[in-house]
């Protein structure tokens, strides 16, 4: 049997809306495209490269789109299993069920992921309005009323969401109520972890994709089910969470249980370190860089609050290294600190960006993922 394909818009102001569909396709009577019902532009793109309405079995659940982010974007086909054994992982690897606190965006997989679990432990998520992004003060009442539970309370926020929290005491108190703090969606400043940890948060980094149901790996290892191998030094992703295949796509990257990443990774006593997106491997003088490797190095910095490195055409190198970054550092501070870094070994001569630009904010492509080449635009 099939179903056919059916899009849900996802209203930021009221996602609880979308619950009794959703529980609908858990139950195997619908099939879902969640899109984002106040970007336009996105669903246009969703609408065209996905084609709800086109028939697509009937074990599947949910369509979830990727974020896109080097062309189109996919959609990994969920099955109603692979959602429920994500959620029952993630409450065995927090401790327990408990009350779900929804702050990022329910069209994609990690705010989904939050009302899956929460319908999984029976109970209705609290959520704050997204429609004019993340509020501190309504994140902050929300935690304290999930608080007065007496139940264990958990909350998914992006590396940007939890820096903003913390620079305020309100959020910072409102983050000491939840049992864990899920952490995902890009890489975390080392720096913000450090201090989330120092006020007492419990901070959980996690990695994981539309592909894997969402973050499959907490904290550097495998949740439940979730299984992790590294084959010519990329990281493949395993276990009942993987998705089907996608959407009116086939693709030797997600068969037979398994996901090939584009991620380059270690892994080291069963913990997973990752080292960056092989697509992203910038290539300069003949040598190689992870950019991801720079940007770490560049968050350790005082006064940088984000940053993205690209590697823009060159004649003479190939590539040339460019950083754009956000906070109050200026271009002399860094370089200081680079070269300071360069003298301790941590990088070498060759890795220092040739250009360096300051800007108010990096360009996203959906929640806390940098558009990598509207970076590399900054540069023309």
């Amino acid at each position: 049997m099939t179903h056919l394909l059916e899009l849900l818009p996802v209203d930021p102001a009221n996602p609880l809306a979308i619950m009794p569909a959703l529980e609908e396709a858990l139950t195997g009577q619908r099939t879902l495209l969640p899109v984002p019902a106040n970007d336009p532009a996105r669903t246009n793109l969703l609408r065209n490269t996905l084609k709800p309405g086109a028939p697509i079995d009937d074990d599947i659940a949910l369509v979830v789109s990727t974020s896109g982010s080097t062309g189109k974007p996919k959609g990994a086909m969920l099955t109603p299993a692979n959602l429920i054994s994500s959620a029952d992982a993630t409450h065995q690897a927090l401790g327990g069920e408990g009350q779900w606190l929804l702050a990022m965006p329910a069209a994609y997989i990690a705010g989904l992921q939050v009302l899956v679990r929460s319908m999984v432990a029976g109970v209705e998520p609290a959520f704050i309005d997204l429609t004019r992004g993340f509020n501190v003060a309504e994140f902050a009442v929300r935690a304290h009323e999930l608080a007065q539970t007496g139940e264990r309370t958990y909350t998914a926020l992006t590396p940007m969401q939890l820096a903003k929290a913390t620079s305020t005491l309100k959020g910072i108190d409102a983050l000491r109520t939840f049992s864990a703090v899920l952490v995902g969606g890009a890489a975390t400043n080392p720096r913000l972890l450090d201090s989330a940890r120092k006020l007492r948060i419990n901070v959980v980094t996690t990695y994981g994709s539309s592909e894997t149901s969402g973050g499959c790996v907490y904290d550097g290892r495998p949740i439940a089910g979730a299984r992790v191998r590294i084959q010519d030094g990329r990281i493949h992703l395993g276990g009942p969470m993987v998705a089907r295949g996608y959407h009116q796509l086939d693709s030797p990257d997600l068969q037979g249980g398994w996901f090939r990443t584009s991620d380059a990774g270690e892994l080291d006593s069963g913990v997973l370190t990752v080292l960056g997106r092989t697509d992203n491997v910038i290539s300069s003088g003949g040598l190689k860089l992870h950019p991801e490797v720079l940007e770490e190095e560049l968050l350790l910095i005082d006064g940088v609050t984000a940053a993205t490195v690209i590697g823009k055409d060159d004649d003479r190198f190939g590539q040339r290294i460019c950083a754009a970054y956000t906070g109050s550092a200026t271009v002399p501070d860094i370089l200081d600190a680079l070269a300071d870094a360069e003298d301790s070994g941590r990088i070498a001569h060759w890795q220092i960006p040739k250009e360096l630009k300051s800007v108010a904010a990096l360009p996203q492509l959906g929640p806390g993922k940098v558009d990598r080449a509207a970076v590399l635009e900054l540069f023309d």
